[in-house]
């Protein structure tokens, strides 16, 4: 038997995302906060969109989880960022749903990790549209929050603004959108739910597009290739 042959053996006892992901599961997380400091500045919201494959091994968006978040105690919040937002913090209906970060947390990490399982992956990688900036915003309110079992990947993530830059020569996120044939409405820009569910489309696009070009199966060829012939790094190879 090949190491390709190997390879869609053991692939096929795997789900789709856990074979097209090296076993991790992507999910798309975007917040808005009080600036740019992880360190100190306030989370205001914060949502998560888990993904799925259909039969033909297209990538959509499943399920969608979001809160306002209630800043957490001494917490900065710059003027500027919540000038960009729009985010009210005095508005009455803000104030009666808004939750702590331990809570939104905990009410994304919880479906996170049953998505986790339902695909056979071992974790799930945080995509974002400029990525690290959510992630570092993420990283720090698991520290503060001190959470044990975080699902996401603590480093590696999918940065959604460098792969449109790739595919459609766009970065900004409404333009890639616009690219891709996805309707984009800036008035409703800079919510946490808008921007994670435009950016799961965009995601999904890029990745079916990759598909549609036959650059899965490559890859998938590349990889059982390699797997015939293992080099070590402590022996030349044969």
């Amino acid at each position: 038997m090949t190491g390709l042959e190997i390879l869609m053996t053991q692939a096929s006892e795997r789900t789709q995302m856990a074979q097209r992901f090296r076993g991790f599961l992507p999910v798309v997380v975007d917040l808005e906060t009080g600036g740019f400091n992880a360190a100190g500045d306030a989370m205001l919201e914060i949502a998560a969109v888990t993904l799925t494959m259909d039969d033909d091994g297209n990538m959509v968006p499943d399920a969608t989880y979001a809160f306002h978040v209630a800043p957490f105690e001494g917490a900065n919040i710059e003027q500027s960022a919540l000038d960009f937002t729009g985010i009210d913090l005095d508005n009455p209906v803000r104030k009666q749903v808004a939750v702590a970060e331990n809570q939104a947390l905990g009410e994304i990490f919880s479906p996170v990790r049953k998505a986790i399982k339902a695909h056979g992956c071992t974790r799930a990688v945080l995509v974002g549209h400029n990525a690290a900036f959510d992630q570092g915003f993420l990283n720090a309110a698991v520290e503060r929050c001190g959470i044990k079992r975080n699902p996401f990947h603590p480093f590696s993530c999918f940065d959604t603004a460098s792969l449109a830059g790739l595919v459609y020569g766009q970065t900004v996120l409404a333009r890639a959108c616009r690219a891709a044939g996805i309707e984009f409405d800036n008035a409703s820009a800079h919510s946490a739910r808008y921007d994670t569910e435009r950016t799961a489309e965009l995601f999904c696009a890029m990745v079916n597009r990759f598909k549609d070009l036959g650059g899965w199966d490559l890859a998938m060829k590349e990889q059982g290739m390699n797997d015939e012939v293992p080099v070590s790094l402590d022996a030349p190879a044969p």
